[in-house]
């Protein structure tokens, strides 16, 4: 009988051992080294390099808290570009990883544009989504909003925002600074009037379609209940993330700080803002706010699984005064000396250095700064990368995978990274400013629109205009072309003999493109070029 029980023991004790292995054998796959990360893209609109608080720490601003916490305990990118000084071509590059002249986007789309990126680009969520991620985008989309073009149909499960910028509603003026409307009844709440007085105008509705999936659930759209929504979709994505017992890609693309601007109307507001610049310190304290409360709740859910990384899609739009941004010491002053403004649009360093923050608890090292030469095209392969998905072959990415910087502290970032023309000058996304370690070569110089409507001329430099970042951060003194610094061969020769960057789509692969615009020798088909005439037509806005 004691044999009989002590067998049972044993075996009851074999089958306990068991179970607890395969237990913790689960626990290791859901909890450990092999589970799946999920990824949060934050992507802010018109946002300056010095708008984020912890950049500019002597200046003591208060306006992203939430922000300086992210940066705080994680990584703050110093020296990371937007890939090109506009909405579209930045987009298309960073879910592309890949300049506007191989993946076709290189202007802006309209309202009416018929077009969007090309339907041969793969993009990051179309990956994650094929290796079992549930994909997720929130806000501006700007890449083709008719039939096929849309969130949903490149890769995103879930859409909810808005098809292009804040300011491009139908019956809307493109580039107004405030919501406004026609006059209406005076009758009613107090804060509504008090709202209508201080932001010019009765009601912050504007012709502006608001999309959830591929339907409009909202127009016009109000934008002073915008950011809510988007909060409330944000926290609900991340919060229902374990119960599909998939990893996730969401992919936040804020109307912040695009104009028109219209936050919560601070406590003390009377009639009248006696300070306008509070309307732009307000929209960036809502910005943050959001940032927050999606990191909260990230941290609640998933904290030690999650890499958050904020950044911007281009520079501050220098012509709207005191609604823009700030581009921090990075003022171009060699073209705002000459006329004109020398952020968004422009190849200046104030039109693509954004701010930029990367946060993932025991992965990401805390409280630390890296200066490595990065730029939003290597946001796709350094997620595919942390996902353990290997991107489609046959084609030329020109992101790199930034997982040594982000985990391992290494500052080696770009050798050679290109700013596409974004408008103010030469034709665009042409490559003809180019950044090798410390120094900047322009082969075209222009400016945006500046503040009071001052513009600058284009020139050309058949010598580049070649600036050292380390000693003149703001542009100010181009190198000497006499200098020994300015003739060694990484400077002057080898530096600036820049690679040809074929355009995939829709030319033929023979063709290739000069730093000047101009195709080199190579074949393209008739066909080829009656495409790409109506591509143009078609991402300029024009009827195609």
């Amino acid at each position: 009988m004691a044999e009989a029980f002590t067998l049972f023991l044993l075996t009851g004790m074999l089958l306990c051992g068991l179970l607890l292995h395969t237990v913790s054998q689960h626990r290791a796959g859901v909890d450990g080294p092999s589970k799946r990360p999920n990824f949060i893209i934050i992507l802010a609109d018109d946002i300056g390099w010095g708008d984020l608080d912890a950049n500019l720490p002597e200046e003591k601003a208060n306006n992203t808290p939430h922000l300086n916490l992210l940066a705080e305990q994680g990584l703050k990118l110093t020296d990371f570009h937007s890939p090109a000084s506009t909405c579209s071509p930045s987009r298309a590059a960073i879910l592309t990883g890949r300049y506007g002249l191989r993946n076709g986007v290189t202007h802006n789309f309209a309202v009416d544009s018929v077009a969007g990126l090309p339907l041969s680009e793969v993009t990051l969520p179309q990956l994650l989504q094929k290796a079992g991620y549930y994909t997720a985008m929130i806000g501006k989309w700007h890449l083709g909003h008719n039939g096929p073009y849309g969130p949903t149909n490149r890769g995103f499960d879930y859409y909810l925002g808005i098809p292009y910028s804040n300011d491009m509603g139908c019956t809307d003026i493109p580039g107004y600074n405030l919501p406004h409307c026609p006059p209406c009844d005076t009758s009613g709440p107090q804060v509504f009037r008090l709202k209508r007085s201080v932001h010019g105008g009765c009601y912050s509705k504007v012709g502006l379609p608001l999309i959830e999936y591929s339907s409009i659930v909202e127009q016009p759209l109000d934008l002073w209940t915008l950011t809510e929504q988007y909060k409330s979709a944000a926290t609900g994505i991340i919060q229902n993330a374990r119960k599909r017992g998939q990893p996730y890609l969401l992919y936040i693309a804020l109307a912040h700080m695009h104009v028109p601007l219209a936050p919560p109307l601070p406590p003390d507001a009377t009639a009248h803002h006696p300070n306008e610049g509070r309307v732009y310190s307000a929209s960036l304290q809502e910005m943050d706010s959001l940032v927050g409360a999606v990191k909260s709740t990230s941290d609640d859910t998933d904290k030690n699984n999650t890499l958050i990384w904020f950044t911007g899609d281009n520079g501050p739009w220098e012509q709207k005064c005191q609604y823009a941004g700030s581009v921090g010491p990075f003022m171009g002053k060699w073209q705002t000396s000459r006329g004109g403004g020398s952020a968004k649009r422009t190849t200046w360093e104030g039109g693509h250095r954004v701010p930029t923050v990367a946060y993932w608890p025991g992965k990401v090292p805390a409280n630390t700064t890296s200066s490595a030469l990065l730029s939003g095209m290597d946001i796709f392969p350094t997620l595919l990368s942390l996902a353990g998905v290997t991107p489609p072959a046959g084609r030329r990415y020109d992101g790199i995978d930034a997982t040594n910087v982000l985990l391992h502290g290494e500052q080696n970032g770009h050798e050679v990274l290109f700013h596409p023309n974004s408008g103010a000058a030469g034709r665009f996304g042409d490559l003809q400013t180019v950044r090798t370690g410390k120094h900047k070569a322009f082969y075209i110089t222009g400016a945006a629109t500046a503040c009071g409507g001052a513009t600058g001329r284009q020139q050309l430099h058949d010598a580049p205009l070649i600036f050292d970042l380390e000693c003149d951060e703001a542009e100010e003194t181009p190198l000497d072309a006499r200098t020994p610094e300015y003739q060694t061969p990484t400077t002057a020769q080898t530096s600036w003999q820049r690679p040809a960057v074929t355009r995939d789509w829709p030319f033929a692969a023979a063709t290739r493109w000069a730093g000047d615009g101009n195709p080199l020798p190579g074949t393209l088909t008739q066909s080829g070029k009656r495409e790409a005439r109506r591509w143009r037509r078609c991402s300029s806005g024009q009827t195609c």
